[in-house]
């Protein structure tokens, strides 16, 4: 029988604040949002500060605590602006969003559900100056129906009439002894044991960024991912498995190890191009279960077996 897996989803996610209120040392910035919450009359919002101090995570749960789970995909609209941030966005994709009407809704038990919709724009200092001017005069013109929330780390490059128009939110690196305190809910939560020097350096060298120090927690030590690797370039099914369990029984994150595997497997000097291939592919595949909600177990175990496979030159079937 697998043993007992854990979810491949990443910590920053799963460990996402869901309201406001517990938006981790941003006291004047929650205390205002609250405010702003019971009366459910939000202005347009600038959020700016240095990365992973809880601008997009308060931007998503004041989301959620106006239209709740029910309304939330119908309400609010998600743009990572360095994705998305050309004049023909702001043209068609932005405004039709903006430009559509919504019916006024009774209040849902503790969700207000206010008569307007939310646009966030993630990363909006990336925008062209050029979208950014085409955004004000959508902004001016669906002011009524729409509340743009923008999001950037440096506020020197939003264009004063944007910038003008929004209650601007300004975000602090956390101090250490929050982020101690946070990362060490999370080791809780995963059974991880730390010891305080390391908790130490982990909150020094994320500099006040919780996202950063998040992800640091979570990746998988580097011999890990070397010894299931060597396990399966040797051929032996049984010590590959063995390596297998290892992963499973420690909690690491399958789709983290898929990640580190494609690095060592692309930089492997001694493994061919067809070789590296047939693994790489089996790794996309993998990965793709796992998003689809497969079993981390048997993935792993199918990817140290076509590994085994790849590296002996045995013969594999292509559907």
């Amino acid at each position: 029988m697998a043993p007992l897996v854990q979810s491949s989803q990443p910590w920053v996610e799963k460990y996402r604040p869901k309201q406001v209120k517990d938006v981790a040392q941003q006291d004047e910035v929650v205390r205002v949002l609250t405010n702003t919450l019971e009366t459910s009359n939000c202005p347009h919002m600038l959020f700016y500060g240095p990365p992973g101090t809880g601008k997009t995570t308060t931007a998503l749960a004041i989301c959620r605590q106006l239209f709740g789970p029910e309304l939330y995909k119908d309400r609010v609209l998600e743009l990572n602006a360095s994705d998305e941030r050309g004049i023909s966005v702001v043209r068609t994709k932005i405004k039709n969003f903006a430009a559509f009407a919504v019916a006024s809704k009774p209040r849902q038990g503790s969700y207000p559900c206010p008569p307007f919709k939310v646009i966030i724009l993630d990363e909006a200092d990336s925008m062209t100056e050029d979208a950014q001017n085409a955004l004000r005069r959508t902004m001016e013109t669906y002011s009524k129906v729409t509340r743009f929330f923008f999001i950037c780390n440096y506020i020197s490059r939003i264009i004063e009439p944007l910038a003008s128009r929004c209650a601007k939110f300004r975000f602090k690196p956390l101090s250490e002894d929050i982020m101690i305190t946070r990362v060490q809910h999370i080791c809780q939560e995963e059974g991880l044991a730390l010891e305080p020097e390391a908790l130490s350096t982990l909150s020094s060298i994320s500099q006040g960024d919780l996202r950063r120090a998040i992800t640091y927690l979570q990746v998988i030590p580097q011999e890990v991912v070397n010894s299931f690797f060597a396990a399966c370039r040797s051929g032996n099914f049984d010590l590959a498995n063995k390596e297998v369990n290892n992963v499973i029984a420690e909690g690491y994150p399958v789709s983290q190890m898929f990640s580190q595997l494609f690095e060592i497997v692309v930089g492997a000097d001694d493994v061919s191009d067809e070789q590296k291939a047939r693994i790489c592919r089996k790794l996309g595949e993998a990965d793709k279960r796992l998003v689809d909600g497969s079993d981390e177990y048997l993935q792993l175990l199918d990817v140290a077996s076509s590994t085994i496979r790849a590296i002996c030159n045995m013969q594999e079937e292509f559907s």
